[in-house]
């Protein structure tokens, strides 16, 4: 049973109103964002246009603030944001759609002015309007405006979405829009492409930056964000109306040989039924070699749409073989008699043993996970094995600690030699750690192996690195 000193809404209702009101008032002192919780509670509890009122009261003074937002101020006016968007999802909307409507869109056009003002660089503020353009779109779909003036207001924001903030909007307005919405956004945005490149209340006609044939102006550079702004609407709106081929009428002929372009393309023809075209489409770029997951799956998905199973799992053993990519593995076996994927399983893992690359050997071997190959790859190629690669042998030395603590210690020990024959003192707290980890694996390994013992080991670090006086200082 909970003590009735437990903070929780039963204990706390027994100190009666009087009392609770005074710990708010206390509480609120000094906060801010505290008391302005507690005005939209009270205007809640007189009236919805009350709480509507003060909303676009304090998103008011929001927009006319001026200071500089550092990283230190970010959460605070996050919060305050996102107190004003839960008010006007929670309490607002469910009484008054319009008002809701008109309210976030309210907060929605805050975004230009605070990002242009502020440090973001952790996206704590895009992650706020992200989620109220999410909200607009619902509440529209609910308040149901008219789809022209709703695609106009839309407009608007995507011109203003410098900063990114307007990405996502045209899907979620889409229920709102329906298609003579849609069809008046896409009408809108052709127009605006043959539109002169003026920026609205422009400065005076400066350079801004250099490019590859001389100098950008401001037109020039605002013409390519606007081309890249409207090109980007298109294929959302293409998206929405479920149009593959005005998806693919957005991307030129170069940009459609980029491996990422061309899966796009793919897969949204291969949605629609249309699984040759996919193929070429697919086809039509060479994919990145140390990022190809995206279009080699697609291509083994073509493929397998086309009826050409063997082919397909040709493939995607291919594609495991040279990326040693778990999810290609699992998808190659799924599809796999039973047994088969057994015998399948065993000869990737003895592929994996003998990869190249021993550390990403190690790694697959670990995250299958496979304990016990990981742990003969370990001792079998122990020569080969880099300390500097701590983000892979750390976390494999913890997995094989339990049952296999002689590879753990190899792992350990690799770790512990780069930090100290290459000098790096940033690493000697770590490299104490796994010193010390070492001695407690000393006491569960009956036999060594090739690897000497614990106190020759340590025996033979305090000869070689003694006057690494600031490793010895940590080790206790």
């Amino acid at each position: 049973m909970a003590s009735k000193t437990t903070l929780n809404a039963k204990n706390l209702e027994a100190l009666g109103v009087e009392t609770l009101a005074a710990l708010l008032i206390e509480i609120s002192m000094g906060s801010a964002a505290a008391k302005r919780r507690l005005r939209l509670a009270l205007a809640g509890s007189q009236s919805m246009a009350e709480v509507a009122r003060e909303v676009r009261k304090r998103l008011a003074s929001i927009a006319r603030a001026q200071t500089w937002i550092d990283w230190r101020r970010v959460k605070t006016v996050a919060t305050d944001l996102e107190v004003q968007r839960r008010a006007i999802v929670e309490t607002i909307a469910p009484s008054d759609a319009d008002e809701a409507l008109e309210t976030m869109w309210q907060l929605v056009n805050l975004a230009p002015s605070i990002f242009a003002r502020s440090d973001d660089s952790n996206g704590t503020l895009m992650a706020v309007f992200h989620q109220a353009g999410r909200d607009l779109g619902a509440i529209a779909t609910q308040a149901k405006p008219n789809p022209q003036h709703l695609s106009d207001r839309l407009l608007s924001a995507l011109q203003a979405g410098d900063f990114g903030q307007s990405d996502g909007l045209i899907a979620a307005m889409a229920p709102a829009l329906g298609t003579a919405g849609l069809d008046h956004l896409k009408t809108a945005l052709v127009d605006l492409s043959t539109a002169p490149n003026e920026k609205p209340d422009p400065v005076d006609h400066v350079i801004l930056a250099w490019g590859l044939n001389g100098p950008m102006y401001e037109d020039e550079i605002y013409g390519r964000q606007r081309g890249f702004m409207i090109s980007t609407a298109l294929q959302d709106i293409a998206d929405a109306q479920g149009d593959v081929d005005s998806f693919i009428a957005q991307q030129s002929q170069a940009s459609r040989s980029v491996d990422s372009v061309a899966t796009e393309i793919a897969r949204r023809l291969l949605a629609a039924g249309r699984a040759q075209e996919a193929l070429q489409a697919i086809d039509a770029a060479e994919p990145n070699p140390f990022d190809a997951f995206d279009w080699e799956q697609t291509r083994a998905d073509v493929l397998e749409a086309l009826g050409r199973q063997e082919e397909a799992q040709a493939f995607r053993w291919t594609c495991f073989k040279r990326s040693l990519n778990r999810d290609h593995l699992k998808a190659y076996l799924k599809r796999l008699a039973d047994f088969d994927d057994l015998e399948a399983e065993e000869k990737a893992f003895t592929h994996a043993a003998r990869f190249t690359d021993v550390h990403a050997g190690l790694e697959f071997l670990i995250e299958w996970p496979a304990l016990d190959r990981a742990a003969k790859l370990v001792m079998a190629r122990r020569t080969e094995i880099d300390g500097n690669f701590y983000g892979v042998l750390t976390p494999a030395a913890e997995q094989l600690a339990d049952r296999y603590p002689l590879a753990a210690t190899v792992l350990k020990r690799a770790m512990i030699d780069f930090a100290l024959e290459q000098g790096r003192p940033n690493r000697y707290r770590y490299a104490v750690v796994h010193l010390i980890e070492c001695a407690g694996y000393s006491t569960r390994i009956e036999d060594m192996g090739p690897l000497s013992s614990h106190a020759d080991y340590l025996a033979r670090l305090r000869a070689d690195h003694g006057k690494k006086v600031r490793f010895w200082e940590l080790y206790p």
